[in-house]
Formats: C-alpha cells, structure tokens, sequence
C-alpha cells in the first residue's frame, strides 16, 4: 500500500527518519519511495499505516495513494477516477467527497471542476456497484484529495479524519498555539535526549513540554484517538488493537525527566496545567494499569529573566513571540533582546528557538550555530540553534542588515 505523509515544507527528511524507525519496533517493512516539498511517500502494509498513524509526531496527515495516472484533459482526469476500485476503500452507507484540490503546472487548472468531476467519477462507480440512484449525503464520510502536478494525477484518500497534530490532550490552546507536529519536530530537530533538561522560558498553554514528556515515555501521540481509516472497507479492527498493544507496552512512566516550562502570563500557565492533566487521564485511558509517572513537567508562572539553569548541561527549546498573533513587531523584537539573558543564566545549554522573524539573530545578539526554514501553509518560520560554547556575539545593526544577514544562514542545517 502506498501511503504519502504531509507535513511542514523541511521537515521531510526529519518525517522520513521517523518512518524507517517504525520499522525497530513493529514487524513490519516501511519503503521509502520519494518526498517533495511538505511530503514523503513511503510503502507499507495495512499493520504499518496503522503504526504510522499512531506513532509519527511530525507528520500532520496520512493519505492513501489509491491512483497515479496521466490527466491531461478532463476526460483522462474521469476515467482513471472512475478505474479505482472505490468498492474496495468506501463500504455501502458511507459517503464520499472530494476535500481538496490542488493543481500545479498543469492543463487542468480549474479546481473546482476537477472536484466535481472526480467526485462524479467515484460516485458513479459506487452507485453502480451498489445499486444505488446517490451516495448517502449523511453518517460515516470518506474524504478524497486529488493532486494533479505536471498534468499526472494522485488520487488520495484520507486516513486520519482530523489532522495528526490533533493529539487530543490540548483542549486550550491559548492565543496563538504551536502545532503539537511542530513542537515534537523541534525536539527531533534539537536532537533532545531524555537524560538532559529541558526548559522552555515562553511555554503558553506547554506544548514543547507535553510533547517531550510524550517522547521521553515512550508514549505513541496516537493512542489517545481514533482515525478516519475505521470507516473504509480495507480497516481491520484486529490489526489496530495489536498495533496499539504493542505500543502501549512500550511505555515507561518510571523514567526520570526533568522538564520545565515558564511563561509571564499566568492564565496561560494554569492553560498548560490544564492540559498536562488531560495528557495523564490519557495516559490513565489507555493504560489503566500503570502507575503514575515518577516525576512530570514542571510548569509555572516566571519571568524569562528570572529563570536559572538547574543542571549544567540541558535544552532550552522555545517558541517566543512573532509579534503576528502576540504583541507587536516592535515588541516581539524587544523580547528577543531581552532573551540575551538566557545565553548568560544557561551557559552551557543548548538553545533552540522557532521564530518568524528573519533577522531574530541580530536582536538576540549572537549568530546561530544552524538555521533551518520550516515552512507551514504560507507561513515560514526559522529554527535557530545555538550550540554551547558556540554564541559568538555581533553588533547591532540596522533592520535591512538583520534581515540579509540572517538570510545567508537559512537552510544551512545539516543532519
């Protein structure tokens, strides 16, 4: 079965890793055939998708590949729908729609054509198959996308339902909250371990936290949901539960993590609390015979310069304020003067940091050891990291200058 992963522009390699390591723990076999921009495709078996829905923290979506063919008219574009199988994939009383669109330097260029014809196309199949006049406008509902890209189709249906990053723990999310995909790709990226500290000075409702405790037990983010591939005729119910089984027994709530989280605001504080306890009774939910963890993330309300490092080595990773959604630009860049702080309480840490603003590092004061772009829809942002000993200062410039220096180290990241 052929399976493409979506995820954030530059994340590809990073959502790529952690589909061969599926492989260590399941028993099953994980191809990976190619990536572009915001995708992987990889091949599988129908025991891997389901280890891949609930296992993969970077990736925000899985989609079956259930078509690839030549359309370059509207009539190629109907046959090759209507060829698939649908009988195979969408059960009878289960409706179907095309959910999105997307053409690139094709002749098909009209997407809300293409939708209504490939819908068309299945609809008439399944009709057919199952002696019906229409498919069913309400209950159960299969989602298709079509992607038509130098004038050759994908057909691709929906396996998640809502998007992966929807753990399920993160009911508040505060004003302008970090995608859980992201937050676990930041500790990936970083190459955090749970040996070592972590602080984050600019928690809001504690993703990076969350997230890093999910990782440091061993806690697949999946299990506390259900996905849309339990609506299509290929699901297997038997095939999940042993997905799942083996993966709650991977869990260790005895580790020892030292995880920390501070923010100014105290409403978004009690938010990350609220939401820490939402990710133990999910944890509870799924493994109801394990004890509490020895120890949890630690979240309190702090001002960024009054933190202190607790250990002599650790991980800052952080998402402070763009000054889009939170503050404004001129305040936001004031933030990140003030973060110069943190290089002098954290001598010895590593420090990583999302940020939109390009020119981030010469408010901060010091160039960044790699600089990767991560792109998101049409927003794009920058993971500065900073190695220890490695924080050499620069002057302060103009804007125009903050911004093309920065530039000339963006996508310099190297694996």
């Amino acid at each position: 079965m052929i399976v493409v992963a979506l995820c954030s522009g530059g994340l590809e390699k990073l959502v790529s890793n952690e589909i061969r390591k599926l492989a260590e723990h399941s028993k099953n076999d994980f191809r990976i055939t190619g990536s572009e921009f915001g995708k992987v495709r990889f091949e599988t078996n129908l025991s891997g998708i389901y280890y891949a829905l609930l296992s993969l923290r970077a990736a925000d979506r899985l989609l079956l590949e259930t078509a690839s063919f030549p359309a370059s008219d509207f009539d190629e574009l109907f046959e090759g729908t209507r060829a698939v199988a649908w009988e195979d994939y969408v059960p009878k009383g289960v409706n179907l729609v095309v959910d999105k669109v997307r053409s690139n330097h094709s002749q098909l260029s009209a997407e809300t054509t293409i939708q209504a014809m490939a819908h068309k196309a299945a609809a008439e199949r399944l009709c057919k198959r199952y002696s019906q006049t229409r498919l069913p406008e309400d209950g159960e509902t299969a989602k298709l996308r079509v992607y038509i890209e130098k004038n050759q189709a994908q057909i691709l249906l929906d396996l998640c339902g809502k998007p992966l990053f929807k753990r399920g723990y993160r009911v508040e999310g505060g004003t302008a909250p970090l995608r859980e995909s992201t937050a676990a790709a930041l500790l990936l990226l970083s190459l955090w371990r749970r040996k070592y500290p972590l602080y984050d000075p600019f928690c809001g409702s504690g993703t990076i936290a969350l997230e890093a405790a999910l990782y440091a037990w061993d806690v697949a983010p999946g299990l506390g949901r259900r996905f849309a591939i339990s609506a299509l005729g290929f699901a297997d119910e038997k095939i999940e539960n042993e997905a799942r089984k083996s993966l709650i027994e991977r869990i260790d709530l005895s580790r020892t993590v030292q995880i920390y989280g501070s923010d100014s605001d105290s409403a978004v504080v009690e938010t990350a609390k609220a939401n820490l306890g939402r990710v133990l009774k999910m944890i509870s939910g799924i493994n109801s015979g394990a004890a509490r963890p020895v120890c949890t993330p630690k979240l309190w309300w702090r001002k960024m310069e009054d933190a202190k490092a607790p250990a002599d080595e650790g991980f800052i990773i952080t998402n402070p304020p763009y000054g889009i959604r939170l503050l404004d630009k001129e305040s936001a860049e004031d933030t990140y003067r003030k973060m110069a702080v943190l290089r002098d309480n954290f001598p010895s840490w590593k420090i990583n940091i999302l940020s939109s603003h390009s020119g981030f590092e010469s408010f901060f004061g010091s160039n960044a050891s790699r600089c990767k772009k991560i792109t998101a829809g049409a927003s794009e942002t920058y993971f500065y990291e900073y190695d220890a000993g490695d924080r050499k200062k620069i002057p302060e410039r103009t804007q125009d200058k903050q911004t093309k220096n920065t530039k000339s180290v963006v996508n310099t990241y190297t694996w």
